[in-house]
């Protein structure tokens, strides 16, 4: 079968080939301890899940306008307005199944072939696959450890150009867990005012923090109007498979993202949107719990890999993700995450996964429980002392 030429630029997540290959060996009756996938292992709270039943038995088993619910934007639009401190509108807000599809619709609508866009890089591969399909130049943003996975600001003026039409960032960062500063921040806004082009800000990891606050792009002068906020209810609230996610945009992009949904997808789920509802609305305590007990896993597993003879490992401040440095072991990162998987059991993935700037490094979730954290740094140690 012969395939569009565009199909050869696309790229996938490696995650979810990872996981296949885990699943394989499980299914040969090996143990193994999954710190591949980025999703959290708890259950969906479930004022949520009653939310979502009581919607179905009240109807919301239809279409739903495209852009979605009138009474989820709203929420929505509060929720942000609250937490970025800035006025939004509900029209300003567009729901679609899942966060991802802002990434591929926003490049869409606003990239055309020959543009430029930079990416951070190491960061989800999604960006940059993204941007090659459409025949844009993707320039990667390089984060680096001695900077706590952050840019320097020299090397975010060294990638624009007068072809630069978009700048995407992600903070709390995947796959480093690290989280831009307010300077960061500032810095960016006063480029992207000079330069005119508009930023893609990824904070699906917002409410998942362990030091310092939040800060989003939005809130600065002039970025309201060059900014598309990206945010879901997927990793603050484990509904992953609710495919819930949204952004806010200027309202000429609104419409544009809404026309291509139309074409795709047609509308986001009803009752997932009401579920959604809920989920902002109702308590906050599940948030809090679980971001507690990701801090414990999160010091467990740095502490652990920074007692591993050739491994060193910062402290991230943000998501459920470490980003260790192995370059004083023998083998590739990639090489060391096959010989992790089939020698120790324990499926992770190779910083290179994450763009040409992740070499040297592994990434670990520890969105698992502390005891499966605990033994698979214990398998990880005695696999990496027959390497010596």
């Amino acid at each position: 079968m012969k395939f569009a030429k565009r199909m050869s630029r696309l790229g996938t997540e490696s995650a979810f080939e990872v996981f296949a290959r885990a699943k394989n060996l499980e299914a040969q009756g090996r143990k193994i301890i999954h710190l591949e996938i980025g999703q959290p292992d708890f259950k969906t709270p479930m004022n949520i899940c009653a939310a979502a039943f009581q919607a179905m038995k009240d109807g919301y088993t239809e279409y739903s306008p495209a852009a979605g619910l009138w009474e989820f934007r709203e929420v929505v639009a509060e929720h942000i307005s609250q937490t970025r401190g800035i006025a939004i509108h509900p029209d300003e807000v567009v729901v679609t199944p899942g966060a991802k599809p802002i990434v591929f619709f926003t490049i869409l609508a606003l990239i055309e072939k020959g543009d430029e866009v930079i990416y951070p890089n190491p960061g989800f591969p999604i960006y940059e696959s993204v941007i090659n399909f459409v025949g844009a130049k993707a320039v990667p943003l390089p984060l680096r450890e001695e900077v706590d996975f952050r840019f320097r600001v020299e090397d975010l003026i060294a990638a624009i150009s007068d072809r630069t039409r978009l700048l995407i960032l992600n903070s709390p960062q995947n796959p480093t867990g690290s989280f831009l500063k307010k300077e960061d921040l500032e810095a960016i806004a006063n480029l992207a005012n000079k330069y005119d082009f508009y930023v893609l800000s990824d904070e699906i990891y917002s409410r998942i923090l362990y030091e310092g606050q939040h800060e989003s792009i939005i809130g600065f002068p002039g970025m309201k109007e060059r900014t598309i906020l990206l945010d879901g209810h997927s990793k603050t609230y484990a509904m992953t498979g609710w495919r819930l996610g949204y952004a806010i945009a200027p309202k000429p992009l609104v419409e544009e993202i809404v026309r291509l949904t139309i074409n795709s997808n047609s509308c986001t789920c009803s009752f997932t949107q009401i579920a959604g509802i809920e989920a902002l609305k109702g308590s906050q305590d599940f948030v809090t719990q679980m971001v507690a007990q990701f801090k414990q896993r999160r010091d467990a597993i740095v502490e652990g890999l920074n007692t591993i003879e050739g491994i060193s490992c910062l402290k991230p401040a943000g998501a459920f993700y470490v980003f260790p440095n192995v370059k004083q072991l023998p083998l590739s990162c990639g090489e060391l995450a096959d010989y992790l998987l089939e020698e120790a059991g324990v499926a992770v993935l190779s910083g290179t996964a994450f763009g040409k700037f992740g070499d040297g490094y592994l990434r670990l979730s520890y969105a698992n429980s502390l005891e499966n954290i605990q033994e698979a740094l214990e398998r990880i140690q005695a696999a990496i002392s027959k390497l010596k």
